[in-house]
């Protein structure tokens, strides 16, 4: 694999540090490039949003690719799967996530449509990565039930009040970045960086109130170490 930092004069460790911060964080790439320079690194904000463009898919493919290899190999046991609304120049877009047991986000697709295509879509896209849950939870969206007839597993699909409360915290680490984003400008650049985001959440979801204070601060530990790593 060659080097993917050999153009740049800045330092590998800079451009992580700098994109971690804008994608993992509700910052914007001006509030990045104030607190790098609060540290002594002189960068515009366009340096940085050339940086998370071109290094921010490679990081999050790293991720998925070792995530992807784990959970292939291992028993799925219920999926959570929700849409939420996106205004992209007064356009409703449709931001369809699914999400594990655990929290972590398997799968974010984008479409124009909330139809059965569309579910179908994002079902075989998100069971062609991580296999066949054992149950689907989804709200009663009729788009859901006949995509899964089509699939063949209707009967692993359970709805209810408060059964799918997983996917819909899911979206709140979104809608946080969307708010500094001030709203995407294409669907094609929401797509992207919803793909992005979700890994690198993953990466960083700890769920630290799950664990003791020193286990904790071994996964993060772990995380760091991991993210400084990524393409080197």
């Amino acid at each position: 694999m060659k080097n993917p930092f050999r153009y740049f004069k800045t330092s590998p460790e800079i451009i992580r540090l700098a994109v971690m911060m804008y994608v993992r964080y509700p910052l914007s790439l001006r509030q990045v490039e104030d607190i790098l320079h609060e540290r002594g690194i002189d960068v515009s904000y366009e340096t940085v949003r050339a940086w998370w463009n071109r290094f921010g898919p490679l990081f999050a493919a790293e991720i998925r690719k070792k995530r992807a290899g784990t959970q292939r190999h291992s028993a799925q046991w219920q999926w959570h799967i929700d849409e939420v609304f996106v205004r992209i120049n007064g356009e409703m877009h449709y931001l369809w996530r699914a999400v594990d047991h655990e929290g972590e986000v398997l799968e974010a697709f984008v479409t124009k449509r909330r139809n059965r295509s569309a579910a179908l879509k994002f079902l075989k896209k998100a069971m062609k990565r991580y296999g066949n849950p054992k149950i689907i939870v989804t709200d009663k969206l009729r788009s859901y039930r006949a995509a899964m007839k089509e699939i063949g597993n209707a009967d692993r699909q359970e709805t209810g009040r408060w059964l799918n409360n997983r996917a819909e915290n899911s979206h709140q680490p979104f809608r946080r970045r969307e708010r500094a984003m001030i709203k995407f400008r294409a669907a094609k650049s929401l797509q992207k960086f919803v793909s992005i985001h979700s890994s690198v959440h993953n990466h960083f979801n700890l769920e630290r109130h799950l664990t003791s204070r020193l286990r904790f601060k071994l996964n993060r530990e772990t995380a760091l170490t991991d993210w400084r790593q990524f393409a080197a």
